[in-house]
């Protein structure tokens, strides 16, 4: 069936500008079929978020360390700090919707990149001092600790209902945000840096 535009009294509009006439009783009934119709959230949400390591896996194959660390200009986020970030961010907001510690504090994660293992250190608000401070200890690391959030995202997924998409997951906004939106916005978040990194990858002589 052609996707709803817009409907009228006795009657929708369907794509291709179709009128198609229907009395009451048939509008409430295709309402009905329509609210009570079936999705799966979790395959869904787990196509999306699967998108993301293989993208990163391919930004990074076959850079060597200075390459990943060098920003394409002065005070520009280099590959390494961009790929930090965006598993950093997948790390702290699904662990706080999950309930559980982040990834980061645990198995030296935080080391290895240079820092210290401070859950709020995300990324947000760095300067360029800062960007320069993600140091990975190599190219591969960027890809095992994303491979290891993104692992533990997916587990959890995969038990998510539709229902689960309204529970309120933080209040500090208005309107206050929904698991569904966070979930979204995080995927948003990583695609879009990673459409970056790619960018940086492209400017570097081939």
């Amino acid at each position: 069936m052609p996707a709803v535009r817009h409907s009228e009294r006795f009657g929708l509009l369907l794509g291709g500008g179709e009128l198609v006439r229907m009395s009451v009783s048939d509008l409430h009934l295709l309402r009905e079929i329509c609210s009570n119709r079936a999705m799966d959230v979790a395959s869904l949400m787990l196509d999306l978020y699967s998108r993301i390591p293989p993208l990163a896996n391919d930004i990074v194959e076959g850079m060597e360390l200075p390459a990943v660390m060098e920003p394409p200009a002065p005070g520009a986020n280099p590959i390494a700090w961009l790929l930090w970030h965006l598993a950093r961010v997948q790390d702290d907001h699904v662990a706080e919707v999950m309930g559980t510690d982040q990834i980061w504090i645990h198995d030296d994660w935080a080391r290895r990149f240079g820092l210290d293992a401070d859950p709020s250190n995300i990324g947000y608000g760095h300067t360029p001092d800062d960007v320069a401070a993600v140091r990975p200890e190599t190219p591969s690391v960027l890809l095992e600790y994303l491979d290891i959030v993104h692992r533990r995202t997916v587990k959890w997924l995969e038990g998510l209902s539709a229902a689960d998409l309204d529970r309120i997951v933080d209040e500090r906004w208005d309107p206050p945000v929904t698991l569904g939106i966070r979930l979204i916005s995080v995927a948003d978040d990583s695609l879009q840096h990673l459409g970056q990194a790619a960018y940086v990858r492209g400017l570097r002589p081939s």
